[in-house]
């Protein structure tokens, strides 16, 4: 639609605008009342006669005229509020001020009184004995009423994509009944729900570049927290047995179907157990998740059935990830990795060749490349190496390893989770390396955070920790090809 169509369009609806008041209405009221959600309706008469009358059935309800006809002497429009849509009869002898709807249109909000009756279709419709306008909308409709197509345009006015695209908002009500469901699963365990800040001095708990902010009162660079762990671990050592919170993460990188800049996190800390435990923990609210919110342990992702009844498959990360690059030799002998890696990655251009990055990092690209994205699962990946594992604690009966899992499904890491590292001693050595490959210029590796030292030294007792990407959850269950179907204002680049 033209700027200039648009324009003309607004100034015809606050002319109308003009002329509801002229009748008597109130432009925008201050509240309604409706004495029933439209589902709620539908499910009262799922199988009522075409033709059936219900005079004495009085109901108020409300919503956006998503469709509107006029035949003369009576009108008929459709009301969507949150729950669905019902269509509407007004007939010009029966309302007294039947003359102004020729004022409304499609996007305005009304609420309406009457009763109920059943169409010779079988369409369940409210007879209107009374209306009035609750807003009028200023701006038209999309064109297509049955939905928007332009991607972008549904990201960023995601208000529009709502309104016209029903199975969006299911899509977000399906996230918020999960996030619901983990609280009451972890409260009924025992876990404490906490807060811990989102503007820290030190960004830790992972590797990635944070979000820096300027705070004027103290005069100091606070950055955008990029995990939640430091913290809560920290609430462990103060006698907190069990902790959890859902909260935002800010990570300063790039933008994928996976990934979002700013995402959801659920952190849980519980002293006593190690990775086991939290991988049965894991396997149960999920599976129990999915039951509850789908009807069934399985569900459908983008063709691919993911059945999340336990138990799930475990893999073993060095043994998968050698078998599937073809290696003949230990993954962990670095010098022959490097080797390795110099033979069959040859380096992109205005790329750092993958023999020459940092153990870890090598590391890393070959399980992004060779294992992850072909894991359909639902799988356990287990066992992950030291190098890339700075918080977790030593496998206790195979070297060069941690006690940690990640959950996998369709290719995306869906959480992460260890036997926590508590040794001081050992967290500041690791610290140590990874501060070189700070120095180094590595802007990912985090700064050594001495307070949380600080912390350790004051004991922390053997602690099982999980963190859990809520967004990547609710593309699963929404069936959502891209992280941003799952977020409701992804970050985009500004018009």
């Amino acid at each position: 639609m033209s700027q200039k169509s648009l324009q003309e369009q607004r100034e015809q609806r606050l002319r109308s605008l003009d002329s509801l008041r002229e009748w008597g209405f109130e432009a925008y009221p201050y509240s309604y009342r409706p004495s029933h959600h439209v589902a709620e309706l539908h499910c009262a008469y799922p199988e009522a006669e075409a033709g059936s009358e219900y005079p004495d059935e009085r109901v108020v309800v409300a919503g956006r005229v998503m469709l509107l006809r006029s035949m003369g002497k009576v009108t008929f429009a459709t009301l969507q509020d949150a729950s669905g849509r019902i269509q509407i009869y007004f007939q010009r002898d029966a309302l007294e001020r039947y003359g102004a709807l020729k004022e409304v249109d499609l996007g305005d909000w009304l609420e309406v009184e009457g009763s109920l009756f059943v169409t010779r279709t079988g369409e369940l419709t409210v007879r209107a004995e009374a209306f009035r306008p609750l807003a009028k909308s200023l701006r038209p409709l999309p064109d297509k009423h049955h939905g928007l197509t332009d991607k972008e345009v549904r990201y960023r006015r995601r208000y529009l994509d709502l309104m016209v695209n029903p199975e969006v908002r299911e899509a977000f009500v399906l996230r918020g009944r999960a996030v619901s469901f983990m609280r009451r699963h972890l409260d009924a365990l025992g876990f404490i729900e906490v807060e811990t800040p989102v503007l820290q001095s030190v960004p830790g708990g992972a590797e990635a570049r944070p979000f820096q902010t300027h705070h004027k009162a103290l005069d100091f660079d606070f950055h955008l927290r990029i995990s939640l762990e430091l913290y809560l671990k920290r609430l462990i050592v103060g006698g907190f047995e069990a902790v959890y919170e859902i909260g935002r993460n800010f990570r300063n990188e790039g933008i994928s179907h996976k990934h979002n800049p700013e995402y959801t996190m659920l952190e849980l800390y519980w002293a006593g157990r190690d990775y086991i435990d939290i991988l049965e923990l894991v396997e149960d609210m999920y599976s129990r998740l999915i039951e509850e919110l789908t009807g069934s342990m399985k569900i459908s992702y983008q063709g691919e059935v993911l059945d999340f009844t336990p138990p799930w498959p475990r893999i073993d990360y060095t043994g998968e990830l050698a078998e599937r690059a073809g290696l003949d030799f230990d993954l962990l002998d670095e010098s022959r990795l490097r080797a390795w890696a110099a033979e069959r990655h040859a380096p992109t251009p205005g790329e750092e060749a993958l023999a020459d990055q940092p153990f870890n990092r090598m590391l890393g690209k070959l399980y992004d490349i060779y294992l992850e994205p072909h894991l359909t699962g639902p799988v356990f990946v287990m066992d992950h190496p030291q190098a890339i594992s700075p918080l977790a604690k030593r496998h206790r009966s195979r070297p060069g390893l941690v006690e940690r899992f990640e959950p996998v499904a369709v290719g995306m890491e869906l959480g992460n989770a260890f036997s926590e590292l508590n040794d001081p001693l050992d967290q500041r050595c690791r610290f140590e390396v990874q501060r070189a490959l700070r120095e180094a210029g590595d802007e990912e590796v985090p700064p050594l955070d001495e307070d949380y030292l600080v912390a350790l030294e004051y004991g922390m007792p053997p602690t099982g920790g999980l963190g859990l990407g809520i967004d990547r959850l609710a593309m699963l269950l929404a069936d959502a090809p891209s992280i941003r179907d799952a977020i409701l204002f992804p970050l985009l680049r500004p018009e």
